[in-house]
């Protein structure tokens, strides 16, 4: 005789208190501030506290997975910074179409250990899940799938550079792997870089910048973020 027990199912996504800043809103869509720490959607982990749960108190909508209302693209967990989340299953459908035809600008700001040896340039190279470790990302992969990025020189300091990084591609880890992979980690990158350069608790990665046609009334969006406190307190100390 065999028994087996299955766990309980987790209980439905629920609205959680709004603790994340809204720049921007419309009856279709909004853009949110996420802090770093908070995860977008949970994982095998099941996340109690996620962006999810507020995005649902928010009026988020549509996409296949109610577990992830309205989002069409995502930040790693200690990655602050701008999302652009749907507030209906149209909206969904058209940010998604934005996203597949690169007309949805992401910039990041990222302070590197290092300096680049040009102002500006494209890294284009495949990345996917590392052949030797699963919880890591590289271009050394039997998943390949294309990823191109953009980095243009905003400060060149002592020890670092600080990057304005535009993704052409939104594959998972890819600004950190990248930078990595042309001898540029970005600071405090516990994964790909130096964990605790410049006394950083996270890397130094900032989604500052998100501009886009509005899929639905063709205005123009256009909204930035500053850099966190803890950002900014490690760029001085860098300067």
């Amino acid at each position: 005789m065999v028994e087996v027990a299955f766990p309980d199912p987790p209980a439905p996504l629920a609205p959680a208190r709004v603790t994340v800043a809204v720049p921007y809103e419309d009856e279709h869509l909004l853009v949110v501030d996420k802090p770093a720490g908070l995860v977008v959607h949970a994982g095998a982990g099941r996340e109690q506290r996620t962006l999810a749960a507020q995005l649902l108190a928010l009026g988020a909508a549509g996409g296949p997975d109610p577990e992830r209302p309205g989002i069409v693209h995502r930040l790693d967990r200690d990655t602050s910074g701008l999302l652009v989340v749907a507030r209906s299953h149209e909206t969904y459908e058209l940010l998604q179409r934005l996203v597949r035809r690169r007309a949805l600008t992401r910039e990041y700001l990222a302070l590197v250990a290092g300096k680049p040896r040009s102002r500006r340039g494209t890294i284009d190279a495949p990345v996917g899940r590392d052949r030797h470790d699963r919880l890591r990302h590289s271009l050394d992969t039997d998943t390949p799938r294309d990823a191109v990025t953009h980095f243009e020189l905003e400060e060149l300091l002592p020890r670092h550079a600080l990057l304005r990084v535009r993704l052409e591609t939104g594959r998972t880890h890819q600004i950190r792997v990248h930078l990595a992979a042309i001898d540029l980690p970005v600071a405090g990158d516990p994964t790909y870089g130096v964990a605790g350069d410049l006394r950083l608790e996270r890397q130094f990665l900032h989604a500052a910048r998100l501009a886009f046609e509005h899929p639905v009334t063709g205005a123009a969006v256009d909204v930035s973020s500053p850099l966190p406190p803890d950002l900014a307190a490690a760029l001085e100390r860098a300067r």
